[in-house]
């Protein structure tokens, strides 16, 4: 199981090497455990974080495929080296920091392409007082700092983003509210034929639809019903209903932003497969735009198990996997009149 995530993160050194195994949670959204973290250097100089990429450490007969699957995607990204960091194992005296045969599987992968990895970490654990090292790790060694002193977590906090203690504890976020009630409407929009709107009227009546749901979110109704849900279901297939969602992107971490994003989780939780892919598309756009990299992922993953040929779905996740920047995907968020949000009761992008 492997994460990415693209620029737009809270700041961090990629020069202080405990400051940096103590920054990952807040780079990643949840703090790693057995993990490899792979960030790219970005030119001129390398000092600004590029593509950064969590997987699960794998067992010793796959370590080479896995370091070959890794690579190519940091070569293709504009990187000039490589950091990786190990976290998990226990060290024994004497000897160099656990894994150390698959960071030189690492090494050689990312050597043909052209690519030198500049540090090579290991921590037990991402907690203050876990001790840490370098490869071979003889005089670079220490206890890393409380997480939460860092300038990254700083950065986190002000800008209200939260912490996960596992990727299981965020990826529970995406679960269904309940189930039950996801099966019933399942069979109830298969039992639908057409959509529940006049074709004279269906955008206008499925923007009403949504802006209906904002406002109830705004007045803290809870979930929708089960009739609620069908028609925003319904409502988000609409192409022009699905661009204006775009738009609510930008410019990112703006309340009008946030609020979608709560929308669009809360229709992932709440609509079943293959309808609840619009919803998770549109989250994972919404997180991808605001750097949130790692909830783009889960969440495009989402949109991809409900519907494997969801075509945005498809697309941000080719562009996550290869660490393009949030802004080069600018243009899905400005394709529509920034204008047409008002139509949701939502403040025009500014």
């Amino acid at each position: 199981m492997t994460t990415s995530t693209p620029t737009g993160r809270p700041p961090v050194s990629l020069r202080d090497p405990a400051q940096l195994l103590a920054a990952l949670p807040y780079l990643l959204g949840f703090r790693p455990g057995a993990s490899v973290v792979l960030l790219g250097h970005r030119p001129p100089d390398g000092h600004e974080v590029g593509l950064v990429m969590r997987a699960d450490l794998p067992p010793g007969a796959e370590r080479a495929r896995q370091a070959q699957a890794l690579a190519p995607l940091f070569a293709g990204a504009r990187h000039i080296g490589v950091t990786l960091a190990i976290i998990g194992g226990e060290r024994r005296p004497g000897a160099p920091p656990p894994h150390a045969g698959f960071v030189d599987e690492l090494a050689d992968a990312f050597a043909e392409h052209g690519l030198p990895v500049v540090h090579a970490l290991w921590a037990a654990d991402i907690v203050a007082g876990a001790p840490w090292s370098c490869y071979p790790g003889e005089d670079c060694v220490g206890e890393l700092p409380d997480p939460r002193s860092t300038v990254a977590a700083a950065a986190a906090t002000e800008s209200g983003t939260v912490v996960f203690d596992s990727r299981e504890e965020m990826l529970a976020l995406l679960a269904p509210r309940s189930p039950e009630a996801v099966a019933r409407r399942s069979e109830q929009l298969s039992r639908l034929s057409e959509l529940p709107w006049p074709e004279a009227t269906r955008v206008a009546d499925a923007a009403a639809e949504v802006r209906a749901a904002f406002d109830r979110q705004r007045r803290d109704e809870g979930p929708p019903t089960d009739a609620e849900a069908i028609r925003l279901a319904c409502a988000l297939t609409l192409a022009d209903i699905r661009d204006v969602c775009l738009t609510m992107a930008v410019p990112p971490r703006a309340p009008a932003a946030r609020e979608a994003e709560r929308l669009w989780l809360t229709l992932v939780q709440e609509l079943p497969a293959p309808e609840r892919a619009e919803a998770a598309a549109l989250l994972g756009y919404t997180a991808y735009m605001r750097g949130d990299g790692t909830l783009a992922g889960m969440a495009l993953d989402n949109a991809l198990e409900a519907a494997p040929d969801h075509v945005l779905a498809n697309l941000l996740r080719r562009v996550l996997d290869h660490g393009t920047p949030p802004d080069v995907l600018l243009g899905l968020a400005m394709a529509t009149d920034p204008e047409d949000a008002t139509g949701f009761g939502l403040e025009p992008p500014s």
